[in-house]
């Protein structure tokens, strides 16, 4: 009986004093002989403060902290040494547990820390931690690079260009006049690249909005921009054309009539009817011995009243005229 009770406390031992049974937490810390921590890193953006684990965020107020663990307060009395060497060439040395670094540039960088502990004037505690991470640059621009005025009915190409570290996520939209009637989703592109191109057609004019927002494993953005959409110019000279022909053949038109009424004007107005008697008389006459039985008297006959002379047509003129014999 005793037997098997022993047995079961031995092979308990090691259960019993494992670091998960005695609260140290093995994932994630760092163990320099009786030293245990982990680094953090938090980094500060105006009233906002992320804690971030393998990605950074460059040109942003940082700090590195290591927290030691130490449940039982062994290492009270230690003096600890912190010598920070941030992968770039740069290293820090100095008695507290955190810094304040920023990463200028974006990058994949490691991180080493070296904790020394002194317990009495012989005996002194070292270790080494590191960690690999990586700095993004922050989106912190949109900008559109085309033009704000594009042409209806053609295929449109839009030039954003997104100032941060890709790959990143875009999702974008048009919007007419600037207001959606109902909630419409975006085009969502992942962007391997700072410049991204898109092809769009617009089918009506006046004013329209772009909405676009980009982000990737540190930041994201959110933006909007007008854009007015107009004819296109070739439609618009086409039909200036066509106007400035359609007014050529009319005033063509017109001055072909006012020609042909001008010259019906200009012929000779005839009165309709006339009361004037033209005689006129032309004649040679032979002697009087010559023409036996013929009096050499003439007479012109006058219009007698109520009879009716014929019209005078093209210029000429009627005469009339009589010989008594």
């Amino acid at each position: 009986m005793y037997r098997n009770i022993i047995a079961l406390a031995v092979m308990s031992l090691p259960l019993i004093l494992s670091p998960q049974i005695l609260g140290l937490a093995t994932d994630g810390l760092i163990h320099l002989e009786n030293i245990a921590g982990k680094l953090s890193f938090i980094q500060r953006e105006g009233n906002a403060t992320y804690v971030r684990d393998k990605e950074l965020a460059s040109e942003v107020p940082t700090e590195t902290k290591f927290e030691l663990f130490d449940p039982r307060n062994t290492l009270r009395t230690a003096r600890f040494t912190y010598t920070w060497d941030f992968g770039n060439g740069e290293v820090l040395k100095g008695s507290e547990p955190s810094v304040h670094y920023n990463y200028s540039s974006s990058g994949n960088y490691t991180l080493r820390l070296r904790v020394g502990a002194q317990m009495n004037k012989t005996s002194t505690l070292t270790g080494e931690y590191t960690m690999d991470f990586t700095v993004l640059d922050a989106i912190r621009n949109i900008e559109l690079k085309s033009p704000l005025i594009f042409q209806v009915s053609r295929n449109n190409s839009l030039a954003v260009h997104v100032d941060g570290s890709p790959p990143m996520w875009v999702c974008w939209r048009f919007l007419q006049n600037c207001v959606s009637a109902t909630p419409t989703g975006c085009h969502l592109t992942m962007l391997y690249e700072n410049t991204m191109i898109l092809n769009h057609t617009f089918t009506s004019l006046g004013v329209h909005c772009l909405d676009i927002s980009a982000r990737n494993d540190i930041s994201k953005l959110q933006t909007s921009y007008s854009i007015f959409v107009r004819r296109d110019p070739s439609n618009i000279l086409l039909f200036i054309m066509c106007t400035w022909i359609i007014l050529a053949i009319l005033a063509f038109i017109t001055v072909i009539a006012c020609r042909h009424k001008k010259g019906h004007n200009n012929k000779p107005q005839i009165s309709k009817s006339s009361n004037a008697t033209y005689s006129s008389m032309d004649m040679e006459l032979q002697p009087q011995q010559d023409i036996p039985g013929i009096t050499s008297d003439i007479y012109v006959s006058r219009p007698k009243k109520g009879e009716v002379q014929p019209l005078l047509q093209h210029g000429t003129r009627s005469v009339a005229y009589s010989c008594r014999i």
